[in-house]
């Protein structure tokens, strides 16, 4: 039998703006360390404003098949001839050989039915970015996706798109997956090959473009938060969630693209654990914030760590009048009473889900908007009955890993705790539940705030520590934020 041509492509939902608005204040600071630094990121130093195409640098010369020499193509170009360049650089560390370029750049106007083909098919209608095994090709729609994702989440969105349909081809030049591997290793390895090549431009390493390791940084995750698997009926939803793939970007750009080379089956199923899947579509539970909700999850979390004495909820509204702590709302924490306090009205606003699609204007929007904020709070408790300080930058990292470490050890099954006993949990996480935290992280952040709402300046280093905590538990909490 003949070998068959994969062909990887962007699922494209209907686009809507992603705002990364910072809400909750930020702390300012010196960096001191490396990754467990709240003012670093992985590493580097938290930077802002300077995301996007370089000026004054003359443009790449891309051979680029059916272009219309718009500034889209140009882009695009560009962030394909850096891409190059650093696969030039990094080829060795995935593979042996010498690094291969793909034989064909193609970019079509879908609205155009005498278009170009790609793939061996027609680009009328087709609206995405894509590899082709069969021609070795790469090419993108540049009226609608690509226009979009720039205006959207700026112009590193739509670089990062092609950085990892290069990865498709890198993978296949390269020999790292077989026809037969899932489609999600395809997928994730690529998106983790993305991250690699951003780290680069973040180090300052690329010809063509910048990105900044705070809103720039930012934007980019959004945009793969954006393109997650939302329907698990969809034979296209081989990507992952938004927290898988985050987390895939994550990877590789905190450790470089051999660790991308290393993501298999087995390495994703080690990453995905006992969490929920999607795996029916008949129920997306999500469940309403009510005052009865609130009640049986906060219980819940008394299971997943021991205190004494345990806090106390009120949901009279925040604590205006807490004598060692500033109101945060719409839930709040005062050590002087131990208490947890929301403002029941102003939280059920924020756990209000999409209408569709599981997306707004906001972000990923639904009930764990609302329900990973009071465990983020529940967390300041935590690290008070251990005597850290709540109010440092560590200490917002420290509730972002504990509430990822609650929201875990609430998913059925979870082995990353034995302290949970079934029967005395009232509210188990469900699929997507990641999704909508990753999403609040990523724009105000405030469930990676110490005692008074004060977050770190990079949503990168808010999710990487919530991430810790779900994948690895209190331990992992404990651990690095010490």
């Amino acid at each position: 039998m003949g070998r068959t041509h994969r062909f990887t492509r962007l699922v494209v939902p209907a686009l809507t703006v992603i705002l990364l608005a910072g809400c909750a204040q930020q702390i300012e600071g010196t960096a001191v360390s490396i990754y467990d630094n709240p003012f670093t990121v992985a590493g580097l130093p938290v930077t802002s404003g300077a995301s996007g195409p370089r000026s004054g640098v003359p443009d790449a010369d891309v051979d680029i098949e059916n272009t219309d020499g718009g500034p889209v193509d140009i882009l695009a170009g560009n962030a394909i001839a850096d891409i190059e360049e650093y696969w030039r650089q990094e080829f060795g560390s995935v593979a042996r050989g010498a690094f291969r370029p793909v034989d064909t750049i193609i970019s079509w106007d879908p609205s155009e039915r005498r278009g170009p083909r790609f793939c061996g098919n027609p680009t009328f209608d087709f609206v995405n970015a894509a590899y082709c095994s069969g021609g070795n090709e790469i090419g993108w729609d540049r009226t609608v996706l690509m226009p979009q994702l720039i205006d959207n989440f700026g112009p590193m969105a739509a670089v990062t798109v092609l950085a990892h349909e290069y990865g498709h081809a890198v993978q296949h030049s390269a020999g790292l997956v077989a026809e037969d591997d899932p489609g999600i290793v395809f997928e994730q390895q690529a998106d983790c090959f993305a991250g690699a090549f951003m780290r680069h431009v973040a180090e300052d390493r690329a010809t063509h473009f910048r990105l900044d390791t705070s809103d720039g940084l930012n934007n980019v995750l959004a945009s793969m938060v954006f393109f997650r698997d939302v329907d698990p009926n969809d034979p296209d939803s081989i990507h992952g969630s938004a927290f898988e793939r985050v987390t895939a970007v994550q990877i590789g750009f905190t450790d470089g693209a051999a660790a991308c080379a290393r993501i298999d089956a087995a390495e994703i199923e080690s990453r995905r654990a006992d969490l929920p899947q999607y795996g029916t579509g008949e129920d997306d539970g999500e469940l309403p914030v009510t005052g009865e909700a609130v009640e049986m999850i906060f219980e819940s979390f008394h299971q997943v760590f021991d205190l004494e004495p345990r806090p106390r909820l009120d949901m009279t509204g925040v604590d205006l009048d807490c004598p060692d702590a500033r109101a945060t709302s719409p839930v709040s924490y005062c050590p002087a009473t131990n208490t947890v306090s929301v403002d029941l009205e102003a939280l059920t606003e924020r756990g209000e889900a999409a209408s569709e699609g599981g997306g707004s204007d906001s972000g990923v929007r639904g009930d764990y908007n609302a329900y990973v904020l009071v465990a983020s709070r529940y967390a300041l408790a935590v690290q008070k009955e251990a005597g850290q300080s709540l109010t440092e930058p560590r200490t917002a990292l420290r509730a972002a890993c504990l509430s990822g470490a609650i929201s875990a050890a609430l998913s059925p099954g979870s082995t990353v705790t034995s302290k949970v006993d079934p029967s005395e949990v009232l509210v188990w996480l469900s699929p997507g539940d990641l999704d909508e935290a990753v999403s609040g992280l990523l724009t105000d952040g405030l469930a990676a705030s110490d005692l008074n709402g004060n977050t770190v300046p990079s949503g990168f280093s808010r999710v990487d520590a919530f991430r810790s905590g779900v994948l690895g538990g209190e331990a992992a909490c404990t651990g690095r934020y010490r």
